[in-house]
């Protein structure tokens, strides 16, 4: 029999709340946290909006010992992880080192870490490990980090694959759980707001470069340009459903399916492989296109991507046959972290009965989509589908559902 394996716990830090309650107030009420840059001037670069997490102050919440070894991304993925375990209800000064593993995805967080070492190099000379080489070991830090602090000595590891790589950690976290380790923690949290990172972003010529807060970011709408970046991100604690209902847990549902594929080279003619990543997740999680009651949508901003996606969503649920969000357009798109808080969003949608909105957009009729705009939708929701898709080809689906309420009921609060 395979192993169920379901959620116990969140921690979600966002620009648009640190913490899940007002991260989940904020969305439900379509609160827009994109706004002109603060972390560095922006003025000199083409694109100057981003969605950046407010408030955080990593010393209100790490020793001070960790703060001069980190950067921002691996703070806030420390901070999430705390939250995390203890919305879980989970010590792990009680649970056996072997018995817990970590699983996390990165993206363009590196950056950050990369500058400040170059910072290092330009001051101080050669005595200093070159940039590219820390930005290349920083992909296994938030994973080592987490472990470290946390004393867990199970699985570790990091998947990089772009937006697509937090479901890509989540999964693989679930696969982990299957082979025997009782607890892993998962997610992503990203964070690339520095000049550096800045002009690697505009490189890929899939920014916004509106000024316009409420206009730069509009996947699925007749004058979409492209997305805002963003930080932050959610961190998931993930159990077998049979322990976690054994020792009281709250569920707040089930990684039901997973799949990914990778699109062929743009001159194949070849279809792109988003349809077939929902495919497999939903073969995976043995539930018909029927059974899904929203799409979290990957929402790119780029008409020709937008294009695609909804395709491929209209090609197995039918022409506005399903509920589609993206409230990723008030956060930005968040890179590595950005569909582990949509699966988050997804959970607490769940719980709610509730989807959020995709904020600002006029949804353009020629996508053939039933997107949720404007103000939250009550609905009944058992099933979501989250997408993500990644620079270069990758692509990855999600399946996550609800369980039964009198299976699930536990003890921990949302922090």
């Amino acid at each position: 029999m395979t192993t169920s394996v379901v959620v116990t716990g969140l921690g979600v830090i966002a620009p648009t709340g640190l913490g899940t309650r007002d991260f989940w107030s904020a969305t439900r009420s379509g609160k827009n946290a994109i706004g002109r840059v603060t972390r560095f001037d922006p003025s000199s670069y083409p694109s100057t909006l981003a969605g950046e997490v407010p408030g955080f102050v990593a010393q209100d919440h790490l020793p001070s010992r960790l703060i001069p070894q980190t950067d921002r991304m691996t703070r806030m993925a420390l901070v999430a992880a705390d939250w995390a375990l203890a919305d879980a209800d989970i010590d792990p000064e009680g649970v056996p080192a072997y018995d817990m593993g970590v699983v996390t995805a990165s993206s363009s967080g590196g950056f950050e870490f990369g500058q400040n070492e170059l910072r290092k190099l330009w001051s101080q000379g050669s005595q200093h490990v070159s940039a590219y080489q820390s930005f290349a070991w920083f992909y296994a830090v938030n994973s080592g980090q987490i472990s470290i602090r946390n004393g867990m000595k199970g699985p570790s590891g990091v998947t990089v694959s772009d937006q697509a790589g937090g479901l890509d950690a989540i999964a693989h976290g679930r696969r982990l759980i299957r082979r025997g380790t009782p607890v892993i923690v998962s997610g992503a949290v990203d964070a690339s707001i520095c000049p550096w990172g800045w002009v690697a972003q505009q490189a890929s010529g899939r920014l916004s470069t509106s000024d316009e807060p409420s206009r730069a970011y509009l996947p699925f709408d007749a004058d979409a340009s492209g997305h805002v970046p963003g930080e932050g991100g959610a961190i998931l604690i993930m159990e077998a459903a049979e322990s976690a209902r054994a020792r009281g847990a709250r569920i707040y549902g089930e990684i039901a399916g997973y799949g990914a594929t990778f699109d062929p080279r743009p001159d194949s003619g070849r279809e792109p492989g988003l349809r077939r990543a929902i495919e497999l997740a939903l073969a995976d999680a043995q539930v018909d296109a029927a059974d899904v009651d929203v799409v979290f949508a990957d929402a790119a901003g780029v008409p020709e991507l937008d294009r695609a996606e909804a395709e491929a969503i209209n090609a197995v649920f039918g022409a506005g046959s399903v509920a589609v969000t993206a409230p990723k357009t008030m956060t930005g798109r968040l890179y590595s972290g950005a569909a582990p808080l949509d699966v988050a969003t997804a959970l607490l949608s769940i719980e709610e009965g509730l989807i959020p909105p995709t904020v600002n957009v006029a949804a353009d009729e020629s996508y053939g989509l039933d997107l949720v705009t404007a103000a939250p939708r009550a609905a009944r929701v058992r099933t979501a589908l989250v997408l993500a898709r990644g620079y270069g080809g990758f692509n990855s689906a999600v399946v996550v559902r609800a369980v039964e309420a009198d299976a699930s009921a536990g003890v921990a609060g949302t922090p």
